[in-house]
């Protein structure tokens, strides 16, 4: 269970960090060219680099933590927050009508929902 839970998060990581690299570092235009980007040609820069960045610290959150041995409870809690940032997607993936996207998010959501549940339950750092 305890491997699992760290292939979940480190897929989750793996996921995060080159989604926010692209969203940080990528300009807004080509983004929004891209499958799945639609959404970007109708937000601001600023929050698509702002959730960039956002998903850099989450794949930090992911891994970080547990190999550091600093405050291990922050895999779930960003775990947590990943389900989250999910839901949101697959609601403007659905709103363009990418329904592949939301497929894809459906995934991330499920693997984030068991590394939220292992951490926090059966395979805790802290327990």
């Amino acid at each position: 269970m305890n491997l699992a839970l760290w292939i979940c998060a480190g897929l989750l990581a793996t996921v995060a960090l080159f989604g926010g690299i692209t969203k940080t570092f990528v300009p807004k235009r080509k983004l929004a060219e891209a499958p799945g980007g639609a959404w970007t040609g109708e937000a601001s820069v600023g929050f698509v680099k702002t959730l960039g960045v956002l998903e850099i610290l989450a794949a930090a959150g992911l891994i970080l933590p547990a190999v550091t041995d600093i405050a291990p409870v922050m895999v779930p809690v960003t775990a947590i927050c990943w389900i989250l940032l999910m839901i949101g997607a697959m609601i403007t993936h659905l709103r363009h009508g990418e329904r592949l996207t939301v497929a894809v998010n459906l995934v991330y959501l499920a693997l984030a929902v068991f590394v939220a549940w292992g951490r926090l339950g059966p395979e805790s750092f802290i327990g």
